[in-house]
């Protein structure tokens, strides 16, 4: 059986990873009875922690939030998780958050066990992580984003958008998602009647926030890729629907994520592509392993472009093979 310290140790512990247990639960896991545990709980609470007991069937303890940091108890694998996750923090894109990470990260470190302090080393020894070259968004925005998130209140701020022109928007704010480096505001634009993505860093709040609203349904389950195809798009200077010689699941198994493909015969199929220019998609879809047909109407310049890197390609060609002879 532990001593009382180890199993007062052992019970906050319990407490701090759950956010209930009952008595019972508590005794069974720590080989005491109820009256044990009990008296413990009142030790803790002498020493100062917040313990709320629920009476009943469905009730226990919980450990409340007091006036001070307890003791923050963490296994191995919990202590190293919070470790490297403090090291890279740094490429977070929140301004100041590296300098406060290497502090935590710091103050950690000193409290390993030598076996956990030896395993970071190990890792950092032959890891390397890229400092973050964003533009760094100040922590306070972040903090003003989430809690209109959180409270679902509108918010109205200023923009500018990736041709840097500037504009004033009024949305519903629903998530933060971090994507590639950078913070985006996934919100409902009031003005433009449609889900949008923001870059953070571009944000300007303007106070006071709006009136309160409810929540709509976000556009997708997954709002990352959901603003990684908003990205994209707006660097899709060009865009094109074309004819593909082959079945919608063979040419889906070959395109980015952010195409999209449907069934228009058995054996055809139409896709939906973009990119920065005609040039760049043809030489795409030429990668694509399919013949493709081009119809001027839903994909305007894309036959030019195709035919002069046709020769391009077949020019480069002919002098491959002189070279050789």
């Amino acid at each position: 059986m532990l001593d009382t310290a180890a199993r007062l140790l052992r019970l906050l512990s319990l407490l701090q990873a759950h956010q209930q247990l009952s008595g019972t639960a508590l005794a069974d896991r720590l080989g005491v009875s109820n009256r044990t545990v009990r008296a413990d709980i009142d030790r803790l609470r002498t020493l100062g922690y917040d313990i709320d007991a629920t009476p009943g069937v469905s009730g226990g303890y919980r450990l409340g939030a007091g006036s001070a940091l307890p003791p923050l108890l963490l296994d191995d694998n919990e202590a190293l998780a919070v470790a490297i996750g403090l090291r890279t923090a740094a490429g977070s894109g929140v301004a100041e958050i590296g300098e406060h990470a290497h502090s935590a990260a710091t103050k950690l470190e000193r409290l390993l066990p030598a076996r956990l302090r030896h395993r970071l080393a190990t890792l950092s020894t032959v890891a390397e992580t890229v400092p973050s070259q964003r533009d760094p968004i100040p922590a306070d925005t972040l903090h003003t984003i989430a809690a209109v998130c959180r409270t679902c209140e509108q918010l109205r701020f200023d923009y500018r958008d990736h041709h840097r022109e500037p504009s004033v928007r009024r949305v519903e704010p629903h998530r933060l998602v971090h994507v590639s480096g950078r913070w985006y505001l996934v919100a409902y634009d009031l003005d433009r009647d449609d889900w949008r993505s923001f870059r953070v860093d571009r944000i300007h709040p303007r106070t006071p926030t709006g009136p309160r609203f409810a929540p709509r349904e976000l556009p997708g389950p997954d709002l990352p890729t959901f603003v990684t195809r908003g990205r994209m798009a707006a660097l899709w200077n060009y865009r094109a629907r074309v004819i593909v010689t082959a079945p919608a699941e063979a040419v889906a198994a070959r395109i980015p994520s952010l195409w999209s493909v449907e069934p228009r015969t058995e054996e055809t199929s139409l896709l939906d592509a973009g990119a920065p220019t005609p040039e760049l998609l043809a030489a795409y879809l030429g990668a694509l392993g399919f013949d493709f047909h081009i119809n001027p109407d839903t994909a305007p310049g894309l036959a030019n472009a195709s035919a002069t890197l046709a020769k391009r390609y077949a020019h480069a060609a002919e002098r491959g093979e002189s070279t050789q002879t």
